[in-house]
């Protein structure tokens, strides 16, 4: 006999699950787990309204299950927006998988992975996030053929952060465009907050047009590999928001930009490459207008990688039409801030209102077939 405790416990899960689904408009989770390989993992399909769900696997140790869910739920969804915003014939879909990618990963269980995404037929295909690399696209790649970013040697586009880290900069150069009349970065000085691959791509790009750079990551080696090659200053992770600055731009994880951050930030600029930077969407947006702040929707600016993606996965590969495709951001950012401006509410709200167009209009041709 099942106690009554439990089937409550069980029934206030289901609500703590079912609930944000209904909320976000998701479409389907699909949770993972697999005893021989300690395998644990979340997939989010959002919407599929445009055509497959693509988004990149994160590994991540999160603190609970319910902090890796409420991320795959919030990145599912950015990854909608992000695919409709730039134009392209794809839904929304992410996952997480719990646990730390130094120490924990293996081959068995990115293969195991695989076969989950597999089950799922075609409608999520999976590409690298953080935590991820190109060798484990390859071994999920043994598995199943709903997988994007693949080695070179396979077809495939190999480490899709080059792509992401120029649409960054080109929202980036949009933005300055936009506040400063020029969209010079020579002399600005920019906070890159996370050295990983799409950080220290981005530094070169800044590096390049004479920007003065500040970079800050909690992982020394990754700060000793981006100083070897670039002329950057590190600072304590700590400091990132109370420095001096023209540019923030966060390229770790999200929910930087917070009532916290935002009342200690001294920047004109928030362009960055993580996804939902925003804590509280709503909140933190208009609270970033409020402040005279120009922020670059991160789903726009960053939509680099799943370009990338996508041109790996309609036909064959190729890396400068991917990079012609991601220069396109700065006209879109331009577009979305502008279109902010006339209307006086914030850019997510604005970047928001043009991908639920598309979605809405494309959802009726299909309906109407």
């Amino acid at each position: 006999m099942v106690e009554v405790n439990t089937v409550r416990e069980t029934a206030q899960t289901n609500n703590e699950v079912l609930n944000p689904m209904t909320a976000m408009g998701h479409e389907q989770l699909v949770f993972c787990q697999d005893q021989a390989t300690g395998l644990k993992a979340i997939i989010a399909i959002h919407n599929t309204v445009l055509g497959p769900a693509l988004g990149g696997t994160r590994m991540w140790k999160y603190a609970t299950e319910a902090e890796a869910l409420n991320d795959v739920l919030r990145l599912s969804r950015g990854m909608t927006y992000k695919a409709a915003i730039s134009g392209l014939n794809l839904g929304g879909g992410k996952a997480v998988i719990i646990g730390d990618s130094r120490t924990e990963k293996t081959e068995a269980s990115m293969r195991r992975f695989g076969k989950f995404v597999d089950s799922l037929s075609g409608k999520y295909i999976t590409a690298e996030d953080v935590g991820m690399t190109t060798k484990d696209m390859e071994y999920i790649h043994m598995e199943t053929n709903h997988v994007a970013g693949k080695p070179e040697a396979y077809g495939g586009g190999g480490d899709p952060s080059p792509v992401t880290a120029y649409g960054v900069y080109m929202g980036m150069k949009a933005s300055a465009h936009q506040l400063w009349g020029n969209d010079s970065l020579e002399g600005k000085t920019v906070v890159v907050q996370g050295a990983g691959n799409v950080g220290r791509n981005l530094i070169g790009y800044l590096n390049q047009e004479k920007a003065n750079v500040l970079v800050s990551d909690i992982f020394e080696d990754k700060l000793k590999q981006v100083t070897s090659e670039y002329k950057v200053k590190v600072i304590d992770p700590a400091d990132v928001y109370d420095v001096p600055m023209d540019v923030y731009a966060p390229c770790a994880l999200g929910a930087t930009v917070n009532t916290d951050t935002l009342n200690r930030l001294k920047c004109s600029i928030i362009a960055g490459a993580a996804n939902n930077q925003l804590a509280d969407e709503k909140l933190h947006g208009e609270m970033v207008m409020r402040k005279g702040m120009v922020y670059a929707p991160d789903f726009l600016i960053n939509a680099g990688g799943l370009i990338n993606c996508y041109s790996e996965v309609h036909g064959s590969y190729n890396r400068k039409m991917a990079l012609t495709q991601a220069e396109n951001i700065y006209n879109t950012t331009l577009e979305i801030l502008k279109l902010s401006q006339q209307k006086n509410i914030p850019s997510y709200q604005a970047a928001n209102s043009l991908a639920e167009q598309r979605i809405e209009a494309i959802g009726k041709i299909k309906l109407s077939r």
